[in-house]
């Protein structure tokens, strides 16, 4: 980062986006795996339902979030 143009902007980006991507999946987060685990009796889902949502959910947050910046 210090390399970077903007450092703190650069960490800023690097923190949100690292944090974000963990919607992608289900492995993404081990609180994504928890509330699976959890649910699996109630409402299976299933990985390519969790990715269907994840990934629209993913890229919007994150654009959002770098346009912010």
């Amino acid at each position: 980062m210090p390399q970077s143009g903007n450092p703190h902007t650069g960490w800023l980006l690097l923190a949100m986006a690292s944090t974000l991507v963990g919607n992608l999946t289900i492995t993404g987060s081990v609180a994504n795996i928890i509330v699976v685990e959890r649910a699996k009796d109630v409402a299976p889902i299933r990985f390519g339902d969790y990715f269907r949502v994840g990934l629209p959910l993913t890229v919007t947050t994150l654009v959002l979030g770098s346009a912010s910046l």
